[in-house]
């Protein structure tokens, strides 16, 4: 397993340049980026150049994914994403879901699936997996539809293609459902990226009710060889965080 850093959140305010330059500095390969349409895409391949890092996911557009109204429009801005992120190395796209409609749950689950079933001929061609991310509607995404580990591990293996993950964003299931270890071992198969931040607070590792040492070896256990993207917001200098992260990682 390897780290990434989200530049938008760990470095907010910094410009990607120094961003990155500092992710590499601290020993770390990769960054990951909320939109991509903000970025200066010449300055980022300017940096996998120079500095050699590799960006490990990126999101596409929010277009929800429940509204079989907008189907079109989320496959169209998939389309979009994936031609940007092939120009950039960059195999693993995120995507949220969208907010619950005032509709049966059982209508938009529906969607869902088939909204990305829709995706995964694009997916294939690109040889990219989309990664579906369930968020806390406790805390900091009130109103979206979905939250649920359990739930997004039944989408993906109802889309039933290698190419559709689920995000596991251990900040997020901490405080939606917790049991994370027996979560992360069981749901594995489905999973394609992980996230990590503090709890409470969505700060750096170190401050948490979450025991990152213990997390990041049942990871490691599983086998799992993919990117855990480091996605909080820091009280302290970004550096300190990130050491203490590449040690979580080292076993340390």
């Amino acid at each position: 397993m390897k780290l990434s850093v989200c530049t938008d959140a760990v470095f907010q305010g910094e410009s990607l340049t120094a961003s990155a330059k500092r992710v590499r500095q601290l020993g770390i390969s990769a960054i990951e980026f909320w939109g991509w349409e903000d970025k200066d895409l010449g300055e980022l391949g300017r940096l996998r150049e120079e500095t050699g890092v590799e960006v490990a996911a990126l999101c596409t557009g929010f277009v929800s994914l429940v509204d079989a109204r907008q189907r079109e429009a989320y496959v169209e801005s998939l389309r979009r994403t994936l031609e940007v992120a092939g120009r950039l190395g960059c195999r693993r796209i995120i995507t949220q879901t969208g907010n619950e409609l005032p509709i049966a749950r059982e209508e938009q689950h529906a969607s869902l699936v088939e909204g990305l079933r829709a995706c995964v001929p694009y997916l294939e061609e690109a040889d990219s997996v989309l990664v579906v991310e369930p968020l806390n509607v406790r805390v900091d995404h009130a109103g979206y539809y979905l939250s649920s580990s359990d739930e997004a591990a039944e989408i993906v293996r109802e889309v039933g293609s290698e190419h559709v993950k689920l995000l596991f964003d251990i900040y997020h299931q901490q405080i939606t459902e917790g049991d994370l270890i027996r979560r992360i071992r069981e749901y594995l198969p489905c999973i394609g990226h992980f996230h990590a931040a503090g709890n409470p607070g969505r700060h750096e590792l170190y401050d948490s009710e979450v025991d990152y040492r213990s997390i990041f070896r049942a990871i490691r256990e599983t086998g799992y060889d993919g990117y855990i993207g480091l996605e909080y917001f820091p009280k302290d200098d970004p550096a300190k965080g990130l050491e203490h992260a590449v040690q979580l990682m080292d076993g340390r």
